[in-house]
Parts: structure tokens; C-alpha cells; sequence
């Protein structure tokens, strides 16, 4: 008889250490032990959380935020690496499962970075990662990106679990891929975005972009937003003066957990730090699916055909003889160039 699994998720609203990856691992294995304590089996983080979003880029130009990306640069992490080895353990420790974003510093470049997703089981090991696939509007200055490698739904104990990040939950394909693939538990990561145009509510855009992806999927998403702590704002204030009226802005994060009705499951959070809470019963994914199952027989695969190039993309392909070397497809342990 099918069984469908039930637990309690957790999305995680809070700013990190700013630029301190040390700092900002532990905060969050403390939150994941938080988190675990009361419940949770997961335990979403927002985009980039480790360790900071690079808000310069929207408020000042490209010459005078530079030595910043090199600030970020030098604040990225190795994925696999010490810093995320910390969130490994707690999450291990806890016995929950842990989604989170990072600065990616690309293994053989120091001029590289990807805006990542990392998802880690409840053994603590890495099940895998998504690096952002376009970064948005800004970001373009700061991300590099990602390839179809990354596009994937992991199985879990959890029921199927995948993710993007920020915009990215605006693109109908990249979600699309995921659902075919058996998507039912979705983790978004964002920002807090103040320096949105005037009349753009940054927080009703995360929840609207919840809610269609869990409708058109019948689905569960838990959204995991940052915050703007008065330490990012004083950093912007030696580039910008007006840098704290653009950036405390009201209504630009929110963070909760929505169902397949795409209606929200509890009370969300808006703005301030903080947990949210929901029990997920993934068996609500059911019923709805009998009215619109999109990977299924709610669609016309005779009309339709997306394919999605899952090739890594690389830098370089060196090929040797078989027979010397078997790793011809440069698979193997990543070298970090700091240490060389």
C-alpha cells in the first residue's frame, strides 16, 4: 500500500554573519539544532546565506563596488569544504535534512562564483547541489551560471526534495524539470530585496511565486528568505549614504511553508528574523493531482518536448589514455587553487 511520509519543516528567516563565513556556519548550526529541537525534519535556509548577498551591486556602479565582489570573493566557500562540513555535522548531529545557500567559489578560478544550493541529508553527508542557472537583473555582476548538471530532485526519506533560487522560481522550465522529475517537497531561497522598485511588494512576489509552483505542481514549498541586518546596512553606508533608507524598506522578505492548494500553510514570516514552522502530510498531494497532473496525464507529451542538456559544463575536457588514467572527464577530487 502507497504510505506517503509526514514531518514538520522549518524555514529559516535570518541575516548572516556578513561576509564571515566561520561566523555564519555556526549561526546556522545553531539554528539547525534550533530548528531540530522543536521538530523539524527540514531545515531551508535563504539564498546565499553563506555568507551574504551582494546588495552593492544594486546601489552603487560597477568601478565602485569592484573591491567588494573581491570582499565576496575572498568570503566564498569550497563546496565540498571546511565551512560547509560545519553545517554537515550539525545537520548530522540533529538528524534532520538541511538545505542552504552559498557563495561557490568555482575550484580552479578565483574570478568565478556561483550562487548555490546545498542539500544535505540527515547523515550529514552532501547529497548533492544546485548552482543558480541565470543570475537576475544585478547579479549578473557577481554569479557566473549554472548548468543543467545541477537540475535535479534527490529521493529522500522525506519524499522527493528539490530547489532553486530566487528568480529562478519565475522560470517555468527549470520548475518544470523539477516536477518531472517527482518533485514534491520544494525549498525556494531568497533574499530580502528593499532596493525593488517603488511599487514592486518583494514579499508578495515570493508568496505568488510559491503558490503557482505548488498549484501547477500540487506540491509543498518552504520558502526560506534573509534579512537586512543593521550590519549589512552600515557595510553599504561607506559606499552609499542613503544606503539605510534603500535598504530597510518594509515588506521585502518573507518566509513560510505553502501547500498544494497554493494556499499558505500557518502564518508566514514577514521581514524580521525568525523560524516558521508547518507540518507537511504529503498525502494532500493526492487528490489534487486527479484535477491537474502536469507530468502526467494533465499534459500532451505528443505536443510538448522539453529537453534539458544535463551535461557539466567544464572549462576544459583532457582526454588520456584509458588505460593510464580513467578519469579522462576530470571527475575527481577538486583542487583549490589557495592551496597550491
Amino acid at each position: 500500500m502507497l504510505t506517503m511520509p509526514r514531518f514538520k519543516a522549518a524555514a529559516v528567516q535570518a541575516a548572516p554573519a556578513f561576509l564571515d563565513p566561520v561566523a555564519t556556519v555556526d549561526k546556522a548550526a545553531s539554528l539547525i539544532r534550533e530548528a531540530a529541537g522543536n521538530g523539524a525534519g527540514l531545515v531551508a535556509f535563504p539564498e546565499v546565506f553563506v555568507a551574504g548577498y551582494p546588495y552593492w551591486s544594486w546601489i552603487t556602479d560597477p568601478i565602485a563596488a569592484s573591491p567588494w565582489f573581491e570582499k565576496l570573493i575572498r568570503a566564498s566557500i569550497l563546496v565540498p569544504g571546511p565551512e560547509i562540513d560545519v553545517v554537515c555535522a550539525a545537520a548530522r548531529e540533529a538528524g534532520v535534512h538541511v538545505v542552504i545557500g552559498v557563495n561557490e567559489r568555482s575550484p580552479v578560478s578565483f574570478g568565478t562564483l556561483y550562487n548555490t544550493l546545498v542539500f544535505i541529508g540527515p547523515d550529514g553527508q552532501i547529497l548533492g547541489k544546485h548552482r543558480k542557472l541565470v543570475p537576475t537583473w544585478a547579479e549578473k555582476m557577481t554569479w557566473a551560471q549554472g548548468d543543467g548538471s545541477t537540475l535535479k530532485v534527490y529521493d529522500t526519506p522525506l519524499g522527493p526534495l528539490g530547489g532553486l533560487a530566487c528568480g529562478e522560481n519565475t522560470n517555468t522550465l527549470a520548475r518544470f524539470a523539477l516536477l518531472a522529475q517527482g518533485e514534491l517537497v520544494h525549498v525556494a531561497s531568497y533574499i530580502a530585496l528593499p532596493v525593488a522598485p517603488p511599487d514592486y511588494d518583494m514579499a508578495d512576489a515570493i508568496r505568488v511565486r510559491a503558490a503557482a509552483h505548488c498549484f501547477e505542481g500540487k506540491l509543498f514549498t518552504i520558502v526560506s528568505c534573509s534579512t537586512v541586518s543593521d550590519e549589512i546596512i552600515r557595510a553599504m553606508e561607506t559606499l552609499v549614504p542613503d544606503a539605510r533608507a534603500r535598504l530597510e524598506r518594509r515588506n521585502s522578505a518573507f518566509s513560510g511553508i505553502v501547500g498544494p492548494d497554493g494556499r499558505t500553510v500557518g502564518a508566514p514570516l514577514i521581514d524580521d528574523e525568525g523560524i516558521v514552522y508547518a507540518e507537511i502530510d504529503l498525502a494532500r498531494c493526492i487528490q489534487p493531482k486527479q484535477m491537474h497532473d502536469i507530468i502526467g496525464h494533465y499534459n500532451r507529451f505528443d505536443v510538448f518536448d522539453l529537453r534539458v542538456n544535463a551535461r557539466p559544463l567544464q572549462p576544459v575536457r583532457i582526454e588520456t589514455d584509458p588505460a593510464v588514467d580513467d578519469d579522462a572527464d576530470m571527475g575527481g577530487p577538486a583542487r583549490d587553487p589557495s592551496r597550491s
